[in-house]
């Protein structure tokens, strides 16, 4: 594989960063100089975590790997990343569904921006491609077992967040 070169911007609400969050990360650092990772808010969902908490769960679970900056921003993500000095933007696709959705907003982010910006698909790994932040939400409010879909941080938070037998 050639050397790594150019920033990336990987924009999502991370809320909570999941281990497919996690592995997709991971992967894209070793495609870029620099990946910046953008935890954003998304104006038709309510966040159950506040955007500084995702930030330091994002940053935590990242802090080793040399070339990811995580950083909370607001705006379009072809703005932000414009901003940042990204060429890329990096999204995951989980199932044709995403497929779909994120093909979509590719070509309006070429579209839309104050430069072109070109998005890189990654494919979801097997072992994660079930994960949502939805679904993690789901389980730890009922109180499910988290490990196979979150690091044990960002258990222990939503443990002390919903109780160890779940509910809010």
């Amino acid at each position: 594989m050639a050397p790594p070169e150019g920033r990336a911007l990987y924009p999502g609400t991370f809320d909570p960063v999941t281990l497919g969050h996690l592995d997709l990360i991971r992967r894209a650092a070793r495609l870029f100089a620099e990946l910046h990772v953008a935890v954003m808010d998304n104006p038709s969902k309510k966040p159950l975590l506040a955007g500084p908490e995702r930030v330091r769960l994002v940053s935590e679970e990242v802090a080793d790997i040399a070339n990811v900056r995580v950083s909370y921003e607001d705006g379009l993500a072809v703005e932000v990343a414009a901003r940042l000095g990204a060429a890329w933007i990096v999204r995951g696709l989980r199932s044709e569904e995403d497929a779909a959705r994120e093909i979509a907003m590719a070509r309006s982010n070429r579209l839309c921006g104050s430069k072109e910006i070109e998005t890189v698909f990654l494919a979801a790994s097997p072992e994660v491609a079930f994960i949502s932040s939805t679904l993690v939400r789901e389980i730890a409010a009922r109180g499910g077992k988290l490990a196979r879909f979150v690091p044990p941080r960002v258990e222990e938070m939503l443990r002390r967040r919903y109780g160890p037998g779940g509910g809010a």
